[in-house]
């Protein structure tokens, strides 16, 4: 039985399509889940959470590589003999889809939605989220993604739905919901309220040009009190001055008017206050409780306004150590008014225009209004310096608005009362990378507030409240399932969506009246406490699957970029402690942020990238996945997707992983054989490469195992490097002559390999497995044991240092222009291992094509360390000296004892220097030198060349020659041939003493001159002519 033909240049899309329609005829991802039972109690399933995206657009690179990582690591658990369940999911409610249906509609504000009618939107909502399923699931399913669609999971079915409402009753019952009016972060074009959790997204800051005004405001002393703003807006709300009672404060007399700011701001106002003089300096509790004449008249007659007030969190980093407070507009402002029992105002409506309450501005964008505020002010003479603020300002994450802060009625999650116990559950997870726990994520928790969770918009999860209507007879309901709404309102409940649940009204049983009604509050719930509750929500919890849910939470591993620290991630961890007492995932992977072509991280709303699925067409999507797995963006960095970058893992990483399969067909099958599993070889290099397999097999399930992908990707492309470069080229003869032990270790190598990339590159490993085997599948296979693979480490150790050896002297021979196949007379490798390459002397000489391998444990005696240190490794610590310590090694005053150097007196850290090797002995002009990776070693190699030298290099490019035109002529490797070349005189006399080499080296039987065939082929410069012809 011989190997099937494989494809010389595989054509990866095309192979890959092949493979898909095999699955899906097969139900290969069906098997997989149904050759390993559950266990008892669910103890052998691997519980996977997965995300759920928005249908409402296309996916991008960054949705794929999330997909990358959803898919792998299941694959890899279940070749590790888990049940792994895969279910897909559709986030369907909230802000996107209702932005998206807006603009679709060509409507806008709550209003407009309104009018079109709450139903019809909703409807509309509901078909525009899930627009883009059958896309989804085709990039999907190209991706070569695993995923159960049959049995998904939406966020706006009742099921689900009625699971979010459970967790809304529950908490409440816990005391961990309440209602507020507080001041939060506002989208005026969405017309809700937002968390601060959507503020701190990764996009949702921008960078800004801003008007700032220093006003003053003239105190009952007649001083002119100036106060600093970025929200020159906000200036008509004016309610209230805050200062810093421990700060000292200048009053300055200038142009006939007398100032007061703080002492620290003075001379960030010395152009203004130019020529004032400082008339005396009080402390900032001298200020307090002085009033003021109101900037504006609307709220003149405020109870209790126009005060200044002490602020624990006015400063003097910036502005005038004044701080101009509107409580209906800013955190603090509210907190400290309220303390000061000076109750808000909020003249600005939903839509983020002034209301009636300031008639000047009413009707204006509050953003547009600004120019007019500054200009009246200008008018009135109280303004003392007019200039533009760069910041970095919050934006809306859906419509890319700019937001502002506003006193708005709310519900909310007590996050706050549970969130110590949420800092120490997150010490229970593991992240990876690692740093996220205490970083990002738990600085997120430790800093944690309370949730604003109402949205006040249309689509989504009603908020399960009635109240009611009369606030003589006080009632509030909440609910906590259908049937308790069915029992109370005497109605089936089909459907919870607005406005239909909307329409459940009934007697408010508190009223002996009969006269007020129990009516729903309008908003809904925020989409995020809808996908925080997916674990329990997608199974119906707690009204189905209850005890399968409590066996199999937290689930065992999820997977997002790493802005869910502050997203996704945060409310899974909010409502599994508030509702459970424990963590929703034991593991959470998180990447960085796949960057658009403009440098932005990319978003369907931008559409700022190209269609993945032209990337598969053309160079397939193993090439994506293995490009995205093995890129710094599974650390945690930013990544830009380039076409460059994935040519390139086309490049170094599948085409040698398929030549190599190629390679053992074309052998085997010309002779008619084909290998099995066998480790009995004794082969050095059989050995060696058995011993790196077994290295890679251990290696790789360590690293999978902790959810590593990024270093498991290094470790077999190390592997592919040993595998192609060093163990097939070093072997070619022995294929040549058919050895079985040869095709047999290949053979293993190949089907071991297989199912170690089988997660990693699930398209290829198949298409190479099955070829090999003739399997079912590498995917219904058991990941391999290193304990099945003979290792001899000695070898390795010894082997890897050969491989050093011949990779350091090609690069001299690259940097010195000296060609492979130019022989050069000596090479020196001085090495503590020198002895242990002795056996391998004759691979080196033919490795670097060499003459003679001197080798030496005599390090010392031909090289010396040069110490290099590195300055901005030094900086941090040394400062100023750093200069100092970069001389003194520059003049060699510097010495190493053991591991410790000191460099002009000072001891280096390790990673402030490195030591390099460097050949002490030779002309640079005739010995070039490297050290070796370790460190320890170096080679010294004559590049010299003499006539001889020149002739047998010369010899060697002819056969590279005919070597092609053999591959032209499309011959078998085995072929025997006739040869006739053309060459210039000089030339033929120079290869003269190689035509036997040359004859064996390209299998010619025959070889002729003929000096007048015409010269078409190049030699490196030369023309030459170079015919073969198949012997019959």
């Amino acid at each position: 039985m011989t190997y099937p033909s494989v494809e010389p240049q595989p054509q990866f899309p095309a192979l890959e399509s092949e493979t898909l329609a095999y699955w899906a005829n097969d139900k290969t991802f069906e098997a997989s889940i149904a050759q390993h039972e559950a266990g008892a109690n669910g103890e052998n399933e691997y519980v996977f959470y997965d995300g759920p995206p928005f249908a409402n657009g296309l996916p991008h690179y960054g949705h794929l590589l999330t997909g990358f990582v959803k898919d792998a690591v299941p694959r890899y658990q279940t070749m590790r003999g888990k049940r792994v369940e895969r279910r897909f999911g559709w986030d369907c409610h909230g802000l996107p889809a209702e932005a998206e249906a807006e603009r679709q509609l060509g409507i806008s504000g709550t209003q407009a939605i309104t009018d079109f009618g709450i139903e019809k939107f909703n409807d509309y909502c509901k078909v525009s989220v899930l627009q883009y399923t059958s896309d989804w699931e085709r990039y999907v399913t190209r991706q070569a993604r695993w995923v159960d669609f049959a049995n998904d999971y939406k966020t706006l079915d009742m099921p689900y739905m009625e699971s979010v409402m459970w967790a809304f009753k529950t908490l409440w019952d816990k005391g961990l919901i309440y209602e507020g009016f507080r001041v939060l972060p506002y989208s005026w074009a969405l017309e809700t309220p937002l968390s601060n959790t959507e503020t701190r997204m990764d996009d949702a800051y921008k960078q800004v040009q801003d008007p700032a005004l220093t006003v003053g405001f003239v105190l009952e002393n007649g001083d002119s009190l100036l106060a600093w703003t970025t929200t020159p807006w906000t200036l008509p709300s004016n309610l209230a001055l805050a200062v810093s009672p421990d700060v000292e404060y200048v009053r300055v007399s200038h142009e006939g008017k007398v100032y007061v700011l703080a002492q620290a701001r003075l001379e960030a106002y010395a152009k203004e206050l130019e020529g004032a003089v400082v008339l005396e300096t009080v402390m900032g509790s001298t200020l307090v409780g002085m009033r003021y004449t109101p900037l504006f008249p609307y709220f003149a007659d405020h109870a209790d306004a126009f005060r200044v007030l002490s602020g624990d969190f006015v400063t003097t980093e910036d502005g005038t150590g004044v701080v101009h407070m509107a409580p209906g507009f800013g955190e603090d402002d509210q907190r400290v008014c309220k303390d000061n029992g000076i109750e808000l105002v909020v003249p600005v409506d939903s839509r983020g225009q002034f209301t009636s309450e300031v008639p000047d501005f009413q009707g204006q964008l509050v953003f547009d209004a600004n120019p007019l505020i500054i200009r009246v002010l200008k008018d009135r003479g109280v303004v003392l310096r007019h200039e533009t603020y760069d910041h970095a300002y919050p934006h809306c994450w859906r419509t890319g608005k700019p937001l502002i802060y506003k006193a708005v009625s709310s519900w909310f999650v007590n996050v706050t009362m549970i969130k110590d116990r949420m800092v120490e559950l997150n010490n229970t997870i593991t992240w990876v990378p690692d740093h996220l726990q205490q970083g990002s994520f738990g600085k997120w928790l430790e800093n944690a507030r309370d949730w604003t969770i109402s949205r006040n918009r249309f689509w989504g999860s009603p908020i399960p409240v009635w109240r009611s209507d009369d606030p003589v007879y006080p009632r509030i309901d909440v609910y906590g399932s259908v049937a308790e709404l069915e029992r109370d309102f005497g109605v089936k409940v089909a459907d919870l969506h607005r406005p239909i649940v909307d329409d459940l009204v009934r007697p408010n049983p508190d009223d002996p009246t009969g006269k007020s009604m129990m009516r729903r509050v309008p908003e809904v719930l925020d989409c995020w406490f809808e996908s925080g509750s997916m674990p329990f929500a997608q199974v119906h919890y707690p009204f189905e699957n209850q005890e399968w849910f409590e066996k199999h939470n937290p689930g065992d591993f999820i997977v997002e970029y790493i802005g869910q620290t502050r997203g996704w991630f945060y409310t899974l961890h909010v409502l599994a402690t508030a509702l459970f007492d424990r963590p929703a995932f034991s593991t959470c992977v998180s990447h960085g942020i796949v960057l658009g072509a403009d440098g932005a991280k990319m978003s369907k709303s931008l559409r700022n990238y190209p269609d993945p699925m032209n990337v598969f067409d053309t160079y397939g999507a193993d090439a994506m996945r293995w490009y995205l797995l093995s890129s710094s963006i599974l650390r945690g960095s930013d990544f830009a997707v380039t076409e460059e970058g994935i040519r390139d893992t086309v490049r170094q990483v599948m085409l040698p992983l398929w030549n190599s399969w190629y390679f053992l067909s074309l052998y085997a099958n010309a002779e008619e054989k084909s290998g099995s599993i066998n480790y009995s070889s004794t082969n050095v290099l059989d050995v060696y490469i058995f011993s790196k397999l077994h290295k890679l097999v251990a290696e790789t399930t360590k690293l999978m195992d902790s959810y590593d992908l990024f270093e498991a990707c290094q470790q077999v492309r190390g592997f592919l490097d040993a595998l192609t470069n060093w163990y097939i080229r070093r072997s070619r003869d022995r294929f040549w002559a058919g050895d079985q032990d040869a095709i047999d270790t290949l053979h293993t190598t190949l089907q071991v390999l297989t199912r170690v990339i089988a997660p990693l590159l699930p398209l290829t490993s198949e298409k190479i497995f099955r070829g090999l085997t003739g399997e079912r599948s590498v995917h219904l296979q058991k990941w391999p044991t290193p304990d099945e693979i003979p290792c001899n480490n000695d070898l390795v150790t010894v082997m890897d240092q050969v491989r050093d050896v011949c990779s350091s002297t090609l690069s001299l021979r690259k940097v010195h222009s000296r060609r492979v196949r130019l022989p050069l007379a000596k090479l020196t490798v001085a090495s503590p291992l020198a002895e242990g390459l002795r056996p391998f002397i004759s691979i080196i000489t033919d490795e670097v094509n060499v003459q003679d391998v001197v080798l030496s444990t005599d390090v010392a005696g031909v090289a010396r360390h040069e110490l290099q240190v590195i300055p901005a490794a030094l900086g941090p610590r040394l400062g100023a000296n750093t200069q100092k310590v970069i001389v003194a090694v520059k003049k060699g005053d510097w010495k190493q004892t053991g591991e410790t150097i000191v460099a002009g007196g000072v001891e280096l850290q390790p990673h402030e220097f490195q030591l390099k090797l460097m050949a002490a002995v030779g002309d640079a002009d005739t010995l070039a030198s490297a050290a070796l990776q370790d460190g320890q070693g170096i080679v010294l190699l004559d590049i010299q060349l003499t006539p001889a030298l020149l002739a047998e290099g010369a010899a060697r490019d002819v056969v590279r020659a005919v070597q092609q035109a053999r591959r032209e002529a499309k011959l078998l490797v085995s072929d025997r041939i006739t040869l006739t070349l053309g060459l210039p005189e000089d030339l033929a006399q120079q290869i003269a003493p190689f035509m036997s080499y040359i004859a064996a080296e390209t299998l010619a039987e025959l070889t002729t001159m003929d000096p007048n065939a015409v010269r078409a082929t190049d030699l490196d410069g030369t023309p030459i002519y170079v015919g073969v012809e198949r012997l019959r």
